[in-house]
This record gives structure tokens, C-alpha cells and sequence, in this order.
């Protein structure tokens, strides 16, 4: 499924769309300092719904939509290659992975963020909730 908002003439938001593990690593290698190669598959197979979003046939953003089989989905791994950074994108990504969610009858939609991120999630639409976490 393609939504047709871009703020590009060559960005191309996409519902589940088919990607490999090599761009994805090029992403998060991009993104995230330490990240190391690894296998998308079976976090893509579990996931609910995931977002991409490619300029000039380049990955340049990802969110991934996990689900509890039932009411809530999750918001994880939102990413925004630095070059395309502040100017939208990571927002639009979050939204259409949240009308995702919602249309595969999700009623909740949860995340974890960590402080410095707080007014991106607001301007995502979330709100801020006490939560606990324990590390395994």
C-alpha cells in the first residue's frame, strides 16, 4: 500500500514494503553508532505493520509496528537517515505507522522514548505516560 504525502517529488512512503537486510543496515549503520549487521527477517515477521521511506530509490526512513495480537502496538526502531533529518519525515513515518496500527484494529499506540525525544513524540501525537522497564 503506497501513501501518496510526500514532502519530496522523490519521497515514496510505504506500508510494509519489501526490504533487505544490506539497506536496513545502511540505515541504521547511518543513524545508530554501534549498530552491527543483522538479520531484519524475523523482527519483520512479528511485526504488526512497518513504514519506509525512500528518496531517489533510497531507503531513508523506517518505523517498525509491533503488536500484542489484541488491543495495543508498539512503536520501535524510528529512523531517519541524518541527512533527512528536521524536516518532517520521522513525524510522517510515526503518523502512518499510527493510521496503520489503528486500521488493523489496534486502539492503542505506545512508546518508548528516551528524554532529548519528548516533543518529536508530541508532535507525533503522543503524550506522556509513567512506565516501567526492566532490563533482561
Amino acid at each position: 500500500m503506497m501513501i501518496s504525502e510526500s514532502w519530496r517529488d522523490d519521497e515514496v512512503l510505504a506500508i510494509g514494503p519489501e526490504l533487505t537486510d544490506a539497506e536496513l543496515d545502511e540505515l541504521f549503520a547511518a543513524s545508530w553508532p554501534g549498530h552491527r549487521p543483522t538479520s531484519f527477517a524475523p523482527v519483520l515477521a512479528r511485526s504488526l505493520a512497518w513504514v519506509a521511506a525512500r528518496r531517489g530509490g533510497s531507503l531513508v526512513g523506517f518505523v517498525n509496528v509491533a503488536g500484542d495480537g489484541g488491543r495495543h502496538a508498539f512503536i520501535l526502531d524510528t529512523t531517519v537517515h541524518p541527512d533527512e533529518r528536521r524536516r518532517g519525515l520521522g513525524v510522517r513515518l510515526v503518523r502512518a505507522a499510527a493510521e496503520e496500527a489503528k486500521a488493523r484494529g489496534a486502539e492503542w499506540l505506545h512508546v518508548d522514548y528516551e528524554p532529548h525525544l519528548e516533543s518529536f513524540y508530541a508532535r507525533c501525537g503522543f503524550r506522556p505516560t509513567a512506565a516501567g522497564l526492566m532490563r533482561l
